[in-house]
């Protein structure tokens, strides 16, 4: 019996069709599997899950985050467990994130893609993290820069010497800075490792007590037999130091001096509260020869002139006791036989401790005119301070700069001058008197001085009951305004 060619091809076409339903069936039973799982392109935070379903996906994604990251510091490399940086992991926000957009696909469209090979488009579901900087940070302090800092060692002075030996840099990490390197590490699924951010740091300057320590020195090796008191303000960071010392032995600060001729920056600016703008040149020729050549006739006629005719030295004094300087004070004019015009008592020169025997017309303290000298750079560079508060609209921030200006003129080259190299911009006014036994008995200057490495106020005031060699306390106040600008410059 023959079969004919049509229903062999029938038959053919039959089976065919049956083995494509199976296929199908197969394909569908495959897909069904798999899509039973996330797609292949399926990351949950940068991670590949495709294939996997919701635990098998959350356990690598943990796993990834949960692996320790690297912490370099310089050559060191320190594993640290994300826990104990405060990093916490979301996996099941980020597992329902991944599946809502899996369902959100249509069947048989991805059917189709399955069946003809198509990729379908990645989709990355992001990370959920929580860290805590406050963890971070502590870490940072506690377990690295504690550990691996190099603390930068400060400057110090050498015994015996004027000059301090330079200090040591040191490498401290910028906690603030690595903040940032280590939450992305955390973050991150490929690159666990931050590099630390760390700066050389320049060797601090020495403490002010340190500069006292080494003045101090410097008086033991001179053996001098009197008292020398000394102010020194940092103009940049405010710190200061005071202190008084004779023979090995301190004393507390603020000790009253005779003014003598220091007494005159009081006066200016006394003056200048009371003039107009632009100065008169009568009063600015005045200022001129009191400030720069010392000369105490214009100084009487800048109060006659300017203050009132016969108690200009009582304003003076009520203005510096205005601005909190109690223990300033001009109490008669500069010329032969001027009249005492008024006796005070103050804290200084009450001290029962220690007496220079300051002479009843005019006095102040180190402490007193170096604030002084503060209040008109302060002035003269912000308009601002003491005498914007007190003075108010009364003194100018160009007045204090003209101030200033004047106290540059005052070229001795000794003392404080003396000690600072040539050229550094130094504005003083010092104060001797030959005393009515005929010879010295103290000596005072302050300055404002303007080095490279900052700006500060410096008073040295020396005082000896029989006899101030002005040669010695030259030398002395030299050497000592030299420690001073080593202390600031330290190279």
């Amino acid at each position: 019996m023959k079969i004919s060619r049509f229903s062999l091809f029938r038959w053919i076409a039959i089976a065919l069709v049956v083995m494509a339903v199976i296929l199908l069936v197969l394909q569908l039973i495959q897909f069904s599997r798999i899509r039973a799982g996330f797609p292949p392109s399926t990351l949950i935070a940068g991670i590949v899950v495709g294939g996997l379903n919701q635990q098998q996906a959350a356990d690598r994604v943990t796993q990834a985050y949960n692996n320790p990251i690297e912490l370099v510091y310089k050559d060191q490399l320190i594993q640290v467990k994300p826990s104990q940086l405060g990093f916490d992991l979301n996996v099941e926000a980020m597992i329902a994130a991944a599946d809502q957009q899996r369902v959100r696909l249509p069947f048989w469209s991805s059917f189709w893609d399955y069946l003809w090979n198509r990729s379908p488009v990645a989709h990355d579901t992001p990370l959920s993290a929580t860290v805590d900087e406050n963890r971070i940070r502590l870490f940072l302090m506690d377990e690295i820069a504690s550990r691996y800092d190099e603390v930068p060692e400060s400057s110090q002075p050498i015994p015996g010497t004027i000059n301090f030996q330079i200090g040591k840099s040191g490498i401290v990490l910028n906690v603030d800075k690595s903040l940032a390197v280590v939450e992305q590490a955390l973050q991150s699924s490929f690159n666990r490792s931050a590099v630390l951010v760390i700066g050389e740091v320049e060797p601090p300057r020495p403490s002010l007590e340190n500069l006292g320590i080494l003045i101090k020195q410097i008086l033991d090796k001179s053996n001098f037999d009197g008292l020398t008191e000394v102010y020194v303000l940092d103009l940049e960071n405010r710190s200061e130091i005071n202190f008084a010392y004779e023979q090995g032995v301190d004393y507390d600060p603020g000790i009253a001096f005779t003014a003598a001729s220091t007494v005159k920056i009081p006066i200016m600016v006394s003056t200048f509260k009371r003039l107009n703008e632009p100065t008169p040149q009568g009063a600015a020729d005045l200022i001129a020869q009191m400030i720069e050549k010392s000369e105490n006739p214009p100084a009487d006629k800048l109060m006659e002139t300017y203050l009132e005719s016969n108690i200009g030295p009582i304003y003076v004094t009520q203005d510096m006791q205005e601005i909190g300087l109690k223990n300033t004070f001009l109490a008669g004019h500069f010329y032969l036989g001027a009249p005492l015009l008024q006796r005070y008592s103050t804290p200084a020169n009450q001290r029962r401790d220690y007496f220079t025997d300051p002479d009843v017309y005019n006095q102040t303290t180190p402490s007193d005119i170096g604030m002084l000298l503060d209040d008109i750079y302060q002035c003269a560079q912000t308009g601002g301070g003491t005498f914007a508060a007190v003075f108010q609209g009364e003194i100018s921030q160009s007045e204090c700069q003209v101030m200033i200006t004047y106290l540059t003129q005052n070229k001795i080259a000794v003392l404080l001058q003396a000690g600072i190299p040539d050229g550094t911009k130094i504005a003083h006014k010092h104060g001797w008197v030959v005393e009515t036994d005929g010879v010295i008995h103290s000596i005072i200057d302050a300055g404002i001085i303007f080095s490279p490495g900052g700006n500060y106020v410096a008073v040295v005031a020396m005082y000896q009951p029989t006899q101030l060699i002005f040669d010695v306390a030259n030398y002395l106040t030299a050497q000592i305004s030299t420690a001073i600008y080593n202390y600031f410059n330290i190279s």
